[in-house]
């Protein structure tokens, strides 16, 4: 039986495309999507639906409209249309983070609403096929600022988003919502003097069923890294620092489980390693560059396997 090549899609920040690897090698197959094509200003979450196209979370950074949900052909890149529209009904101001649930509902975490001071977010749910608003997450017995950045379903069917609060930095949490409901459930994880959790970003569920969060350093005595907690109730288990006190920083936005169970870590930050992709061993924590830095990628946040599952991100050998 022959096996199925995969590829690697990447959305890279620095000049508003998405490019795409080979997901075994690693070796660089050209821009999927190219600047500006179908309005493209500013790729934040990737998926693919059931019908092999393209998703991505559009935040139009520095326009003048809202962001969209922008949808391409799975095969060729080319701009299909406007799956979530920035004028319509329930438009999101800055999506981040989306995932396509198995009912095809669409799951868009909004960061923040259009002030110059900075004010709450959204979590919004849209039909999967016509874009249609559906309506927000009640969040309100939540008691801190929330600002979504990143969604994904854990094992649990349950919806795990990712929350950092502007107004203190050393703040964040990760919070547990029902997707039927759309409501909130509980804070999942908080921030604490333990595990450190700084502005959480990316998080993902492990072949191990743990959960994989991004966290940012709080000061120069500190790391950029990656938290690990136990996918079902959230105790902090360990981690993997991504760069090293006193040297230059490397940050991810985004990780993802790949082929062969290897975490998948682009690299953003101010050192030599920005704009490659690490491939780790999550156990020993040890890492191959699976993508070099310095060539294709100037600033890579989000990313998605052909094979990346839309709901729980999960990776299917």
């Amino acid at each position: 039986m022959g096996i199925c090549r995969d590829f690697l899609y990447i959305g890279d920040t620095s000049d508003n495309t998405i490019k795409r690897f080979d997901a075994t090698t690693g070796k660089f197959l050209g821009t999927f999507v190219a600047s500006e094509c179908g309005g493209l200003h500013g790729p934040r979450g990737i998926i693919f639906n059931c019908r092999g196209n393209l998703l991505v979370s559009n935040q139009n950074v520095d326009q003048p409209q809202n962001g969209n949900i922008l949808k391409y052909n799975g095969k060729t890149g080319t701009f299909l249309h406007e799956l979530v529209t920035s004028v319509q009904k329930g438009a999101p101001f800055a999506p981040r983070g989306i995932v396509l649930s198995n009912n095809n509902i669409l799951y868009v975490a909004d960061l923040q609403s259009p002030d110059d001071i900075p004010q709450p977010g959204k979590l919004r749910a849209y039909n999967g096929t016509s874009g249609k608003f559906l309506g927000n997450f009640d969040h309100s017995c939540f008691n801190g600022p929330f600002f979504p950045r990143s969604v994904v379903f854990g094992p649990d069917g349950l919806l795990y988003v990712s929350v950092f609060n502007p107004f203190d930095p050393l703040d964040g949490w990760v919070l547990q919502f029902d997707p039927v409901k759309r409501e909130f459930i509980k804070v999942f994880i908080e921030s604490n003097a333990v595990n450190n959790l700084h502005r959480p970003e990316g998080l993902v569920f492990g072949p191990d069923g743990n959960l994989y969060v991004t966290s940012f350093r709080a000061d120069e005595n500190d790391t950029d890294k990656i938290l690990i907690f136990d996918g079902k109730c959230g105790k902090f288990l360990d981690k993997i620092d991504l760069d090293t006190v006193g040297e230059p920083r490397a940050f991810a936005m985004a990780i993802l489980f790949g082929p062969c169970g290897k975490l998948f870590v682009p690299i953003s930050g101010t050192g030599p390693d920005t704009g490659s992709v690490r491939r780790y061993d999550a156990q020993s924590k040890t890492f191959d560059v699976f993508i070099p830095a310095g060539k294709q990628l100037g600033a890579p946040w989000y990313l998605t396997f052909g094979n990346t599952d839309s709901a729980t991100l999960a990776y299917d050998s």
